[in-house]
């Protein structure tokens, strides 16, 4: 809604009670400045700026016998887990099985625009804060994958999670530019890390380690946003480049082992400061980047550096992704760490195919390794709304010597079902299998099975909502809802 709205009103209507006032009607827009801009949503103009205010509020509640994992598959980045149930006794045989958690998470977001002779000069102020309690054993058990010793002290109550937060600060930034911006504050990265998620359905095990998916190494990349300086322009034909100082208000750290001894071979000093480079493209059927990161610049010497590079193709029927990342890792430890994929999709009448491959070569101190992966699925459309998926994806993890090496293969079978307009109903059954799930000590070869199914909502006015029941041969069983409402 617009105060605009009510004020534009007013005046047409003392416009049309004079004859004279009727004809320059048309003009009266032009006052107000969100529209001048080319700006809309929820919106609030004065006589120079226009506001835009945004946010939105998510909650997520979980409860079942959850509180462990199992990993399944080692890759560089960790372990791809899955969860296991794990009850508490005490002494006296009490039993204390059940877990929840329950997260909220809000944010609200204000953009303050105004003209310039440089193009649109913005102010940006978004707030957000997340509360998450959780229970483990019915609160007989304050860690995750810790189990008390039998009559250790009990932890009773709910504990609070360690994202839990007040509202505060997530952006704070300013910006002035049109085909040019320069942006500095508090906001994101403008490093582009997409192009580089498989297109099979499960994905790819050392893709799913990392944060987002695909091939960025140390997930999220530590030491991007924050605090920055950047410019980005766009130079025509799809062609944008951008470049900036982000981390600027990064702490100075040594790189030392879980002893505090420090590592032999590696780097110590500031982490402060990234110097980040970007060049994309965006064309009819293509899209392709490649980014560099060079993090702890600010003292003058280069602790890490990194590369990420992917590009999308669309061709007819067919869709061809490629993408690669490199990163000298010696911030952390003596790790240079190259990480690729390839995949590519087919889409007709019924159904679709999709095949992706992926590797990831560490290069590490006294150690070599290379693990790789590879996956594909099959979707058919069995009716109108209607459509069954099969996958099956294999993670070989090269431990170093022979006959340590541990692989695991996942397949699934899965079946999305458009109830209504608004209903979607979704189910999936599948299973792990090889020598890397490590259950326990005397099952270290074991097989997990597992079920889940889902019931999502989606009525209209940004309004989101789901149920979702999961199951596995590890004792483990979640029940999970989740409500969203986002506004702008």
């Amino acid at each position: 809604m617009k105060l605009k709205s009510l004020i534009l009103g007013s005046v047409a209507a003392a416009g049309l009670s004079t004859a004279g006032f009727a004809a320059d009607l048309g003009v009266l827009t032009s006052l107000d400045v969100c529209d001048a801009l080319g700006l809309s949503g929820l919106t609030i103009s004065s006589d120079t700026n226009c506001l835009q205010l945004s946010g939105g509020v998510t909650y997520e509640f979980q409860w079942g016998d959850f509180n462990q994992e199992v990993a399944v598959a080692g890759t560089f980045d960790g372990n791809r887990n899955i969860t296991r149930g794990n009850a508490y006794v005490d002494l006296a045989g009490a039993r204390f099985d059940q877990d929840w958690e329950s997260k909220v998470e809000a944010w609200l977001k204000a953009v303050g625009t105004a003209d310039s002779d440089f193009g649109p000069a913005k102010a940006v102020i978004k707030l957000k804060g997340v509360e998450r309690y959780q229970s483990w054993n019915e609160g007989a058990q304050a860690a995750r994958n810790v189990t008390p010793a039998p009559g250790a002290a009990l932890f009773p109550g709910v504990q609070t999670h360690g994202d839990t937060k007040a509202f505060s600060i997530d952006e704070a930034y300013v910006s002035v530019g049109d085909t040019t911006v320069i942006m500095a504050g508090k906001k994101g990265s403008i490093a582009n890390l997409g192009d580089d998620e498989p297109f099979n359905f499960l994905g790819l095990f050392n893709s799913d380690a990392i944060d987002g998916k695909g091939v960025g190494i140390d997930g999220d990349y530590d030491g991007l946003g924050g605090h920055v300086i950047q410019v980005v322009s766009d130079l025509g034909n799809g062609v944008n480049v951008g470049v900036g100082l982000e981390n600027l208000g990064g702490r100075a750290i040594t790189s030392t082992d879980s002893s505090g001894a420090l590592l032999a071979g590696t780097n110590t000093g500031s982490t402060a400061g990234t110097l980040v480079g970007v060049l994309s493209y965006a064309g009819e059927g293509v899209t392709a980047h490649i980014t560099g990161a060079a993090f702890g610049v600010l003292d003058g010497n280069v602790e890490s550096w990194a590369i990420h590079s992917g590009a999308t193709g669309t061709f007819d029927a067919f869709k061809v992704r490629g993408a690669v990342s490199y990163w000298n890792n010696h911030k952390f430890s003596t790790a240079d760490v190259l990480n690729a994929l390839v995949s590519v999709e087919g889409s007709f009448d019924l159904f679709k195919i999709a095949l992706s491959g992926e590797v990831a070569n560490v290069t590490d101190v006294p150690v070599n390794y290379t693990d790789y992966g590879f996956g594909g699925s099959v979707g058919v459309n069995v009716t109108e709304g209607v459509s069954i998926n099969l996958g099956a994806r294999y993670f070989f993890d090269d431990i170093g010597p022979v006959g340590n090496d541990k692989s695991t293969v996942q397949v699934a079978a899965q079946i999305v079902a458009a109830v209504t307009e608004t209903i979607k109903v979704t189910g999936e059954l599948g299973g792990y299998f090889g020598n890397a799930i490590a259950d326990n000590a005397a099952f270290a070869n074991d097989s997990i099975v597992y079920g889940a199914a889902e019931l999502a909502w989606a009525p209209g006015g940004g309004f989101t909502s789901s149920v979702k029941g999961e199951i596995n041969s590890e004792s483990a069983y979640k029940v999970t809802f989740k409500a969203a409402k986002s506004f702008e």
